[in-house]
């Protein structure tokens, strides 16, 4: 399934009722279908998988089985409901299809909520009992190629359309299985279309131009859902076409506009605890695969040591994102991930300061009329500190306004940047 996603902040607004005391979104038209037919269609498809087209012929049949006979509008319509209950997410299905959600959030079967234009909405959806949510859970983690149940009650994967799925069962979810759900773009945006939704001052253009030019390495830190993967997509846009990117992830998020891109996605041990494959494996992995610009789609753990060490043995032109509040806060933020393997304090800033050269912070403006809007709000440059330890310097901080000023690091980074241009 398609979807034409926009940047947050650029989409109209939901259209909301009360319930409550709390903001209700309503559901979009959906045929109904008639009592039986799901579940005939399900035998159906058991007995011989269907296609798209075999699909409709399925439900007409049944539709007839059942005394309705649809012209071939309505019939779209509800083959489409079918392969929703059957193939997709159900009734939550024509949510994911809103090109202005990114999220849809269930924590019961009547307390689901979607994220839209930046903002949080509860939606009138009806999901049955607890025990259709767990149902519909198992039934996506299947579609992934990943097993959830009383022995695997977490399951963090990728739907077939590219929908991130996070589940957690009961008793670990206290009274209903809680579902996420993020809506991946399907495709990069370039510069020009976050300067145009906001998202990067223009000011800040020649500048990240000329960092990827000089294959400066680069961390792009921020909260979650602050827009990292987005600014780092748009980043190795930007990347020459005759180098080789190889991308590693946790699951495929980072749709980049490039046409020679290398992806190598983590496998979690099964229930026996074999077969894993983890984000450190594939960047000693990506290491032999004659890569340009090796680039991690999260640092989140000891994968750190392998990143650093990657971009500390000729790998320029690395990127990788982090979780931070701040650009100040990323050295705290990478000591903590380093301790995880097995590197002090010393280590980490020695490692860090020659393998990173600068920060770009994405920010989530939180109130307003802009609220929802994800922007880049400080480039920093990465160097020793007196103490021994790491430090992050502003070069570039840039308002909710879009106006920005300078700060101590800026003589290196616009010589840096410029180097590239």
């Amino acid at each position: 399934m398609s979807r034409a996603v926009v940047p947050a902040g650029t989409s109209a607004g939901v259209s909301a009722g009360t319930s409550a005391g709390r903001p209700r979104s309503a559901a979009p038209a959906r045929r109904a279908v008639p009592s039986g037919v799901v579940s005939q269609v399900r035998e159906a498809m058991h007995r011989r998988p269907a296609g798209a087209g075999g699909l409709t012929a399925l439900v007409d049949a049944a539709l007839r089985d059942h005394g309705t006979l649809l012209g071939p509008v309505p019939l779209a319509e509800t083959v489409r409901a079918v392969a929703d209950e059957l193939l997709g997410a159900g009734d939550l299905q024509q949510w994911l299809d809103d090109p202005a959600v990114t999220d849809v959030l269930v924590n019961g079967p009547q307390d689901v909520w979607v994220e839209r234009a930046g903002a949080l909405t509860r939606i009138d959806v009806d999901l049955g009992t607890p025990a259709d949510v767990r149902a519909l859970a198992v039934r996506l983690a299947a579609a992934a190629g990943r097993r959830l149940d009383d022995a695997a009650p977490t399951v963090d994967a990728r739907l077939p359309d590219g929908t991130r799925l996070h589940a957690v069962l009961p008793p670990l979810a206290e009274s209903c299985t809680v579902l996420s759900l993020r809506v991946v773009r399907p495709r990069a945006f370039t510069l020009a279309d976050l300067v145009a939704a906001g998202a990067v001052a223009p000011a800040l253009v020649p500048v990240l131009r000329g960092l990827v030019a000089s294959r400066a390495n680069l961390l792009v830190s921020g909260a979650t859902g602050a827009g990292k993967t987005t600014l780092l997509a748009a980043l190795l846009s930007l990347v020459p076409h005759d180098e080789r990117i190889v991308l590693v992830e946790e699951s495929g998020e980072l749709m980049a506009d490039h046409p020679h891109v290398v992806r190598l996605t983590s496998r979690p041990p099964n229930v026996d605890g074999a077969g894993g494959v983890d984000l450190a494996d594939l960047v000693r992995q990506a290491l032999r695969m004659r890569p340009d610009r090796i680039v991690l789609g999260e640092c989140r753990g000891a994968e750190v040591r392998e990143v650093l060490a990657a971009l500390n043995t000729g790998h320029e032109g690395g990127c990788a994102t982090l979780h931070a509040n701040t650009a100040a806060d990323v050295p705290a933020r990478l000591e903590a991930l380093a301790a995880l393997a097995g590197l002090d304090r010393a280590a980490l800033a020695a490692q860090a300061a020659s393998a990173v050269d600068a920060v770009l912070h994405v920010r989530r403006v939180r109130h307003g009329h802009d609220a929802g809007r994800r922007y880049l709000a400080e480039v920093a440059v990465v160097d020793r500190a007196d103490d021994g330890g790491l430090r992050v310097t502003s070069a570039v901080e840039v308002g909710e306004d879009g106006r920005s000023r300078t700060g101590a690091g800026w003589a290196w980074l616009a010589a840096r940047a410029g180097a590239g241009a």
